[in-house]
């Protein structure tokens, strides 16, 4: 089988700010925009998985969100303190933010728009999956179906992240190249939540690509405080219509396995697939099972239309 076509990274103007994106797939294929999660970039979608899902049929569209890789850097925001975080979950005091998932979920649209996709198959990674949602909420006519993956709807009911989890989230940033490829190692380590030795063998080409295109920590810092600004999107998640996928994993440290749970029953319709075993990563051994869960949902979406 030939390989799709990959188009070499462009940036579009949208939302008043720099989109870097990819794509990969037939001009002609279903849309489906790949949204990655908190500090990460684009790359984090492995150009395979993006091959593969591309094989299925559809037109791949991976981009950097505003603050990280090769988007726009944004300005403003202090770092993230404890004691924010202790005010955020005893007492409901918001946290401030320079902006909010629902100017990351006008970023897409916006560069869905310079891309002519009036509408598209969105699949959104954790922080990625609360912008999809937000889209799904905001947006709905720009959304054929719905994926969200290992993410969350922001109910503060939900339990908090294991210790080592927030430890992660609160650690100073990496001040050397030597330090943040042990940093990226042991990070995934952890989120990946067991042995793949398949991923940890690759895991200094991907933090060295990683690197390569450019760190931005006080970006991270905004985006988690967009995360924690946004509040709870439960109740108005009651109001989507697209057709919802929820895939989460049994073992994840950073957004408990109930997160899941509560997005699918959050949704009108929404099918919830848990993965065993799998943490608060893509490894490879499970790319098949989510693959296939992603085309024949998106597929069947669209044949219902």
């Amino acid at each position: 089988m030939n390989r799709p076509s990959h188009q070499p990274p462009r940036i579009a103007r949208a939302n008043g700010i720099d989109i870097c994106y990819e794509i990969f797939g037939d001009a002609v294929a279903e849309p489906l925009l790949l949204i990655m999660g908190l500090g990460g970039q684009m790359i984090q979608w492995d150009d395979a998985f993006c091959e593969q899902l591309a094989a299925r049929g559809f037109r791949v569209i991976r981009f950097d969100n505003r603050d990280i890789g090769q988007s726009s850097k944004m300005t403003g925001g202090k770092r993230l303190t404890a004691l924010e975080l202790l005010r955020l979950r005893l007492f409901r005091i918001p946290v401030s933010a320079p902006y909010r998932l629902i100017d990351m979920a006008r970023d897409t649209v916006g560069l869905m728009d310079a891309l002519d996709i009036r509408s598209a198959h969105l699949v959104g990674m954790s922080m990625g999956g609360m912008i999809a949602q937000e889209i799904a909420i905001s947006f709905p006519q720009r959304v054929r179906s719905l994926t969200s993956i290992m993410s969350s709807t922001g109910n503060p009911r939900i339990p908090p992240p294991s210790r080592e989890a927030s430890a992660m989230l609160m650690a100073p940033p990496p001040t050397t190249k030597a330090e943040y490829l042990v940093r990226y190692a042991n990070t995934w380590k952890m989120l990946r939540a067991g042995s793949f030795p398949d991923d940890e063998a690759r895991d200094a080409e991907r933090a060295e690509r990683t690197y390569e295109r450019g760190l931005n920590p006080v970006g991270v810092g905004r985006q988690l405080r967009a995360v924690l600004a946004s509040g709870s999107r439960k109740a108005r998640l009651h109001s989507v219509t697209a057709p919802t996928l929820v895939i989460h994993g049994t073992a994840d440290p950073l957004v408990h396995p109930l997160a899941g749970k509560d997005t699918a029953a959050s949704i009108p319709g929404a099918k919830l697939l848990m993965i065993e075993g799998m943490g608060h990563a893509l490894p490879i051994r499970f790319w098949p099972q989510i693959i296939d869960a992603i085309e024949k949902h998106a597929h069947r979406a669209a044949r219902e239309v």
